[in-house]
């Protein structure tokens, strides 16, 4: 689908580069937001060439899916086969805090939009996502990999500005250039143009971990809600929580999240160290008696990550390539969907020759909702968040309104917790201590 322009015999580093190859946009990732931007790219009859790193299906992070990110789902057309592909139905979230329950419906919540929606294997459920991006007609060029990229210079030529021009390696070892109108960096913590353009900015967030495995998690208690993620607060430390998501096979992702520090006290590999911190937790410990610990476990440290930008001349950041708070409320995904469909918003009125303000029209919107889940994360970790969520005596009309930032409805104006939210937040907390 691509147009082959003549040889550009220039050099790089390595070796000569030796095509040029025109396309309408290049998106540098076929995960979640690389994947939607391109279908709904290639809705609009705009050639689209996806250059993944990886081959898929590929192991990835981020399993518990929100409701909002269903709206995006369905908008580029995906939704059938999200739904016949056999995920884990998901209508809410759990928490757990030294014996004491709490769970929110998303059914139940102040925002309309879906209320439901799925736990999934990212290795799986993106692998759906990048075919159904390739039914739709983008191209996705698996373990390619972006190296470098030329941007126009302002004033440099006459008429109409020259898109990014980007070297790709092949995976013999070669490399080409794409000449792009338009590129859009989906590389979730690959983080490829933050990298390769200096974007990245300190995230406040302190350095965590992530300590993680998928297991055989055999769980039998008739009280364990399996359409639910679970929350479960380290009973001597407010900072440390567990993550528990389960599956529709019987399996589950089993997570902590703590700071570095806190997980260096722990000896051994990193499934007994995980598995020594759980055994502090009773009721976690007491719901795993019977799981089989099958996958060796991983960890990612020092994953918030931000931008001084989310654009600029001829390129946009979607998701995580961006910005990554925290994955305690599972925003990730959302975000990342929520970054592609504004994004392809605001290039299909670029290409039908619109003028279009990527801050006014990109940048500001994503960061409003972006900016609520950080109050949210930040009052977590402060526990004043916690102290609200586990109150005995909340009144119906909050909880529906906490239940769809929960659900990931950070967007919604109506909402006073989306629309104001470190105040509502703030006063809310100073009710509850």
């Amino acid at each position: 689908m691509s147009n082959i322009a003549p040889a550009d015999k220039t050099n790089n580093d390595a070796e000569a580069v030796e095509t040029v190859e025109a396309v309408d946009v290049l998106i540098s990732g076929a995960g979640p937001s690389g994947a939607v931007a391109a279908a709904l790219l290639r809705q609009q009859g705009l050639q689209v060439l996806v250059i993944e790193r990886e081959q898929f299906p590929r192991f990835s992070i981020g399993e518990s899916l929100l409701p909002q990110s269903m709206q995006y789902l369905e908008q580029a057309g995906m939704l059938q086969a999200i739904v016949e592909a056999g995920f884990q139905f998901k209508n809410g979230a759990a928490f757990m805090r030294n014996g004491c329950y709490t769970d929110f419906d998303f059914r139940d919540k102040h925002s309309n939009g879906w209320g439901t929606t799925y736990q999934v294997q990212r290795a799986d459920f993106d692998h759906v996502l990048a075919r159904e991006a390739e039914r739709f007609g983008a191209e996705i060029r698996y373990r390619h990999e972006v190296t470098a990229i030329e941007l126009a210079e302002a004033g440099s030529t006459p008429g109409p500005k020259r898109g990014p021009r980007v070297t790709v390696r092949a995976p013999d070892g070669s490399h080409y250039r794409v000449q792009a109108r338009f590129m859009l960096d989906a590389s979730g913590f690959g983080r490829v143009l933050p990298r390769l353009l200096k974007l990245e900015t300190p995230s406040n967030f302190p350095v965590r971990s992530a300590l993680f495995a998928h297991i055989a998690d055999g769980i039998n208690d008739p009280a364990f809600d399996r359409n639910k993620i679970r929350v479960t607060v380290h009973p001597q430390h407010d900072d440390v929580w567990f993550w528990t998501i389960p599956f529709a096979d019987g399996r589950c992702s089993q997570g902590v999240v703590a700071e570095t520090g806190f997980l260096e006290r722990y000896q051994g590999t990193k499934t007994e160290r995980l598995r020594a911190i759980i055994v502090e937790e009773p009721s976690l410990h007491t719901l795993l008696t019977n799981a089989r610990w099958d996958t060796p476990a991983r960890q990612i440290t020092g994953y918030s990550a931000n931008v001084d930008r989310l654009w600029g001349e001829g390129y946009a950041l979607l998701g995580n390539a961006g910005e990554f708070l925290d994955p305690v409320f599972s925003s990730g995904v959302t975000i990342a969907v929520k970054s592609a469909s504004l994004a392809a918003g605001v290039l299909a009125r670029q290409f039908a020759g619109e003028e279009v303000d990527w801050q006014a029209e990109y940048g500001a919107p994503l960061r409003k909702g972006v900016d609520t889940f950080r109050a949210f994360v930040e009052s977590w970790y402060a526990g004043g968040f916690q102290k609200i969520i586990f109150r005995k005596d909340q009144q119906p009309e909050i909880r529906r309104m906490i239940a769809s930032i929960l659900a990931g409805y950070a967007w919604d104006p109506s909402n006073p917790f989306a629309r104001d939210t470190p105040r509502r937040l703030a006063a809310l907390e100073a009710l509850c201590s």
